[in-house]
């Protein structure tokens, strides 16, 4: 391994480990030791940290309070440190981080905030994607549709919570008085979250029936055992207005068939 290369890797070491070891004598002190000159650096680390989790995570950081989520966010920093060079990717663990922080065990709710905050800052970074080909759907031959495979657009996640975390986020956004409460009993909801042409994001809340449906999809079972699943989870569905909605509204943006 190169000199150079040694010296890049110890000092990344240094500063995300929080231990200098012996990196710190391979600093020019010129004033200040090794280890303070690295500590600058530890401390600008921790602040961007902090910062791209609580961009993510405003009503998370809202619901608990800013000194609790700094408390948070540092021990996150430590179970989950990052390995990428990419900030926006930095918080994707935070929400299971959630789930086991006894800190928070009272507030049942909180992860799935979390992963509605993480689904929302995702699909605004996603990928673009043309509309679903009506005419090549066309053409497939009736007896051959069953085996077709579809395709969710990049920017659309599905998101399923026993917590009416829609309402949560709803009341806790910069532009509201923040004073309303939420009724937990109001019971859990199923989320179509999804990033327009616009790129505006909307939450599209769902029927068991229409939630299950696209959750086959998405986990790239067949169209037929997708309907089966969809039949099953609500009997009353309008499988036919189902599928349309989601076709013509962009949520469904391609397919291909099992069959060679």
């Amino acid at each position: 391994m190169s000199r150079l290369r040694e010296l890049q890797l110890g000092f990344a070491a240094a500063v995300l480990d929080g231990r200098s070891g012996d990196f710190d004598h391979q600093i020019l002190a010129r004033g200040l030791s090794g280890d303070r000159r690295l500590q600058v650096y530890r401390n600008n680390v921790a602040l961007n940290l902090h910062g791209a989790l609580a961009a993510v995570y405003p009503v998370v950081r809202r619901l608990v309070g800013e000194k609790f989520f700094q408390y948070a966010a540092a021990q996150y920093r430590i179970h989950h440190p990052s390995h990428s060079g990419d900030l926006h990717v930095f918080g994707e663990h935070f929400p299971y981080f959630l789930e086991t922080f006894e800190s928070v065990a009272h507030l049942a709710y909180l992860p799935d905030v979390a992963r509605l905050e993480w689904l929302y800052h995702d699909v605004a970074d996603a990928a673009r994607h043309p509309a679903l080909d009506l005419a090549a759907l066309a053409e497939v031959p009736a007896e051959r549709q069953g085996e077709l495979q579809f395709q969710l657009h990049p920017a659309a996640r599905l998101l399923k919570s026993a917590f009416p975390i829609l309402h949560i986020w709803q009341i806790n956004q910069d532009d509201d008085a923040g004073d309303a409460s939420v009724d937990l009993s109001e019971g859990g909801i199923q989320l179509l979250i999804i990033r327009r042409n616009n790129l505006e994001i909307e939450f599209w809340p769902l029927e068991n029936g229409e939630f299950t449906l696209l959750q086959a999809l998405a986990d790239q079972q067949d169209f037929a055992t997708a309907c089966e699943r969809a039949m099953a989870a609500q009997p009353t569905l309008d499988l036919p207005a189902c599928f349309s909605r989601h076709v013509m509204h962009g949520a469904l943006v391609s397919f291909h068939s099992l069959r060679a």
